[in-house]
């Protein structure tokens, strides 16, 4: 099976390196070129644009940022939609709107190709090593035909039924989830502190009751201050924070704590952190 990966950032570019060792045929697009140099020298074929990248593949992965990075790369006369063959599946891993998911489910279905929503759970380590953990929706057909691919990436799969954008807005809630944790992780931390409590002994305690790898992890990022370089910026924190917003008007449902952390992610990106990992939402509400 071919396949191309679009994208080769922190998580595109280990999800690439794990499709070459699973012994697929592998095409790769990158906007700056120099990030594909790695892959060519490792026989994958480099692709000039998303079209060309989908005209090798049975399969094209996307794996960028935001809603208007993949549709910059899916649609115009050099987007993947049209170098796509009719079946062929474009599965994006992304952390995308539902509203948008809905429309490419749309567009490529009425070129007779499949799209699947699959986006990922973990940071880039987890990437590297295939221990992501992967939310998947879309048609059955193309579901079964991805599944080997999707697990020669992770360690888990859900499958959460054929609509794509249940999937999407599983993930958004789950990083709700994590917006959350870092919020009420950093009041608790800069509390203690005030009570003369050191952040990772307070932890210690902490995680003796969570038993939270998650918890471990951000806390001991909070308490040493290592956010750079970041996993996942804090500029993305925030556009995952409006991501949940905007899916939780759609259905009225009302989520008052991440209007809180919308604003502490406002604010520390007003200071110029914007590009640190988002766990530094803690000097944010310090400050």
């Amino acid at each position: 099976m071919k396949i191309a990966v679009i994208g080769l950032g922190n998580m595109g570019q280990p999800i690439a390196q794990n499709v070459l060792q699973a012994g697929y045929r592998l095409t790769v697009y990158n906007r700056t070129k120099e990030k594909t140099e790695e892959f060519a020298s490792q026989g994958a074929q480099v692709a000039k644009t998303p079209r060309q990248a989908a005209e090798t593949a049975d399969i094209v992965v996307t794996m960028l940022s935001d809603d208007n990075s993949v549709s910059a790369v899916t649609f115009g006369k050099d987007g993947l939609i049209e170098g796509l063959s009719e079946n062929g599946i474009h599965i994006s891993m992304s952390t995308i709107s539902v509203e948008f998911s809905e429309k490419l489910a749309a567009a490529h279905a009425e070129k007779g190709q499949s799209f699947l929503a699959a986006p990922v759970l973990g940071r880039p380590d987890a990437a590297a090593n295939a221990a992501l953990r992967i939310i998947a929706a879309g048609p059955a057909e193309a579901k079964k035909t991805a599944k080997p691919l999707l697990e020669s990436l992770s360690q888990q799969v859900f499958d959460v039924g054929e609509e794509s954008k249940t999937a999407n807005a599983a993930k958004i809630s789950i990083n709700f989830l994590l917006v959350s944790m870092l919020e009420a992780l950093s009041e608790s931390f800069l509390m203690m502190e005030k009570y003369g409590l050191e952040q990772k002994q307070f932890l210690a305690i902490a995680n003796a009751l969570f038993s939270s790898p998650v918890y471990q992890n951000y806390g001991t990022i909070m308490a040493e201050q290592t956010f750079e370089p970041a996993g996942f910026k804090m500029s993305l924190g925030l556009k995952d924070t409006n991501l949940a917003l905007a899916a939780a008007e759609q259905v009225s449902a009302k989520l008052p704590l991440a209007e809180l952390a919308k604003s502490h992610f406002e604010n520390g990106i007003e200071k110029g952190l914007g590009n640190l990992d988002w766990a530094a939402l803690i000097t944010c509400i310090e400050k």
